[in-house]
């Protein structure tokens, strides 16, 4: 692997060697053509993505590795490293190269593999008497070598003590500026300073029951809305809003803070009178396009300034599909998928509620699909399921949102009409004959046709023996249709 000491110098130009030695940076010149040729063989076999190969087969990672011949090192090498010589170096480099490295030297591999002619990569190495060195590698294939790899430059920079720095501010609020950038929540830096003053002039004035005050100065509200400054956003603010640059997202903070904002900045409002300098709470916000963005929203002053709340730090997590679907488990926890109605589950809840607590009267609308059977039977659970659909849209459309409409069976359903009697009942039911009547002009093929029983329960009454009654006459209405047609499938 390696070179004899007059082989490596014979490598340099003469006029370059001095420079190459006395470089206040850890310099290696290496050869990789035997790593181009890999990657051709690789290529030729298949392989389109380096980087999930190497890390699917960690052992062709050390290949690639013994694949690169060290072909001179300067003396800021071996000092760094702690090498008597070159040989002492290169002899060790499984060594120098473990542990922490893999990823960084998947990826050093894959920029190459992408057609780069230099990476970079911040990882660890380690000296050979084994103290671990925090290092900044940049490499470059050399001018004239860009067809073979075979001289490519490495600076490797100690970075040692600056990481391990940063380790200990991590917390701190240089670190936090550092990363605030590149952060992949969206962060907002705004000044709060004028909000403060008009709570301290408020305070000033005696007034105590801030909540009542805002109620009666709904207007103070706004000013303050008005008032703060937004001193930076990072680049996940922009992806999430969807804003072209901070200039134009700036410009347009009334798209973004709108509608329900004022609600929930008042409770905000309310939180800082009593001195909660750090919140959390779940607002709607609107990206430029107008779609709505649900955010968990954390607010916080920068510590030391709690007495001016001119840097103020407020991240928002998009949590717009988790919202999605916990309205959707909700939809399903209470809906049948099919129609789109209620489900039982909730209609026996409701039930009960109404039961116990009206208002009265209530009137129960029991409603049975007829002919479901048959039209499985003949055509499949296709039509059958359409049918279904269509039931579910005529009841919304005829009952309206107000009343609860459930699918409680295959080919039944029930309505029930709080604060409504028999004649509310019988105006329903109409509805429900004519919007059929409709519905099946609409739709070519197998009619729809219901068999409806109603029962009113006055207060007094047990509303579970009136929903009894309406089933008992809801199935004399089924009898009469299938003797109408002169069959008697009371199933059906």
């Amino acid at each position: 692997m390696a070179l004899s000491n007059a082989s490596a110098a014979s490598c340099l130009d003469d006029d370059y060697q001095i420079l190459f030695q006395l470089a206040p940076v850890s310099l290696w010149l290496e050869d990789f053509s035997a790593v181009r040729r890999y990657f051709e063989r690789l290529r030729a076999d298949g392989v389109t993505d380096l980087r999930a190969h190497l890390r699917a087969n960690p052992a062709e990672v050390a290949h690639c590795s013994s694949l690169i011949r060290v072909i001179a090192v300067n003396k800021r090498t071996l000092d760094l490293f702690r090498a008597a010589d070159r040989e002492d170096l290169v002899a060790n480099l499984d060594t120098v190269f473990r542990d922490d490295m893999f990823d960084q030297h998947v990826e050093e591999l894959g920029q190459l593999w992408d057609g780069g002619q230099r990476f970079s990569s911040q990882t660890v190495n380690y000296t050979l008497d084994g103290e671990r060195l925090d290092i900044r590698l940049e490499a470059t294939v050399m001018p004239g070598h860009e067809g073979t790899w075979e001289r490519v430059l490495l600076s490797i920079e100690d970075i040692t003590a600056r990481v391990r720095t940063e380790r200990e501010l991590r917390r701190g609020e240089q670190y936090a500026l550092g990363l605030f950038e590149h952060s992949p929540v969206s962060l907002w830096v705004e000044d709060f300073s004028v909000v403060k003053m008009l709570l301290d002039e408020v305070r000033a004035a005696g007034i105590t029951d801030f909540r009542t005050f805002l109620n009666v100065h709904p207007d103070f509200v706004s000013r303050c809305m008005q008032e703060i400054r937004v001193l930076d956003v990072n680049q996940q603010t922009l992806l999430m809003f969807g804003a072209a640059s901070k200039e134009i997202l700036l410009s347009r903070l009334g798209d973004v803070f709108r509608d329900d904002m004022r609600i929930h900045f008042a409770e905000q409002l309310i939180d800082l009178w009593h001195e909660k300098l750090w919140q959390q709470r779940e607002v709607i916000n609107y990206a430029l396009d107008g779609r709505a963005v649900d955010v968990f929203m954390q607010w916080s002053v920068f510590p030391g300034r709690e007495a001016e709340w001119d840097q103020v730090l407020v991240s928002l997590t998009d949590i717009t599909a988790r919202k999605k679907a916990e309205a959707y488990v909700e939809f399903l926890g209470k809906h049948d998928v099919l129609t789109k109605l209620y489900n039982r589950a909730f209609y026996e809840d409701e039930l009960a509620r109404l039961g116990r607590k009206g208002p009265w009267p209530v009137s129960v609308v029991a409603v049975d699909l007829n002919g479901l059977k048959t039209v499985n039977d003949q055509f499949g659970h296709g039509d059958g399921d359409a049918l279904l659909r269509r039931t579910g849209e005529v009841l919304k459309k005829a009952v309206g949102e107000q009343a609860c409409v459930a699918r409680t069976g295959g080919d039944e359903f029930m309505v029930l009409l709080a604060g409504r009697d028999e004649r509310g009942a019988a105006t329903v039911v109409e509805q429900i004959q004519q919007v059929v009547e409709l519905n099946n002009q609409f739709y070519p093929g197998t009619g729809l046709s219901f068999s409806i029983g109603t029962a009113t329960c006055t207060q007094g009454e047990r509303l579970s023996d009136i929903v009894k009654l309406a089933d008992s006459r809801m199935y004399e209405a089924k009898r009469a249709y299938y003797e109408s047609l002169g069959d008697d499938r009371r199933g059906d």
